[in-house]
């Protein structure tokens, strides 16, 4: 009773409580934050990472634009049904170049984060154009717009820059000729050396099927490399970890 009695005159004095209330939080905020100070990385390095090309990273915009990560994660959780299905649970390290990242739980249709190279070009294509022609079931509405849309790359060496100052390693040689890989990805007879060197594993294809480069075209350019960074047959995570 007579802790009882204590705890009563905490709750019944207003500023007494406040006062308990921010130590209490402060100290638990201290306890998460202060040890992250010491680490040089929250995040484990992982080979084969690396940032988007110009034509993936206008892709992810787009993406990002069109709201399709409100019905689809890209984030497999380490549980054997989500393993089955989608392959390797994500790793942070290949969400470190994202901003935002695109982890989530939320599904209304798959989880996309292993989508590259499952899927070729022209079932994307089918897909955005009409989802029910290929997934009857499909709720997904239709983006045929998206290969109606021209898409010029004028401002990509822009995006790339704003993107460096929050610590995308893009060097000042990938911004030069950001417009040149941009146009480069989507055209297979270009010359796509600097571009694969630049950005390995680079996906180099007429996404769409037309000459003109289109919003498509670099939309199917960011599926098509989501999960193929990495080389899950020779991956060990670091146990000091």
């Amino acid at each position: 009773m007579a802790f009882l009695d204590k705890h009563k005159a905490i709750e019944t004095h207003a500023t007494l409580l406040l006062v308990l209330s921010f130590l209490v939080v402060t100290i638990g905020g201290l306890v998460q934050i202060v040890p992250l100070f010491y680490l040089e990385n929250t995040i484990e390095k992982v080979e084969g990472v690396r940032p988007y090309s110009p034509l993936e990273l206008a892709g992810r915009d787009i993406y990002i634009r069109e709201g399709c990560y409100v019905c689809h994660s890209q984030m497999i959780r380490p549980m054997r049904d989500e393993v089955e299905r989608y392959g390797h649970y994500s790793l942070a390290a290949e969400s470190m170049y994202d901003h935002p990242f695109q982890w989530g739980s939320k599904r209304t249709g798959p989880d996309l984060a292993r989508v590259g190279g499952r899927y070729s070009d022209a079932w994307h294509v089918d897909h955005l154009n009409n989802p029910q022609d290929v997934v009857p079931e499909s709720v997904m509405p239709k983006y045929a717009f998206l290969g109606r849309t021209e898409i010029d790359g004028a401002r990509v060496d822009d995006l790339m820059w704003t993107h460096s100052i929050v610590g995308v390693p893009y060097t000042s040689e990938m911004i030069d000729v950001a417009l040149a890989d941009f146009t480069a990805q989507a055209d297979p007879n270009a010359d796509t050396a600097g571009l694969v060197e630049r950005y390995p594993g680079a996906v180099v294809s007429n996404f769409d099927g037309q000459p003109q480069l289109t919003e498509m075209d670099a939309l199917i350019a960011y599926l098509q490399v989501l999960g193929t960074m990495v080389d899950f047959s020779t991956f060990t995570p670091d146990a000091s970890r």
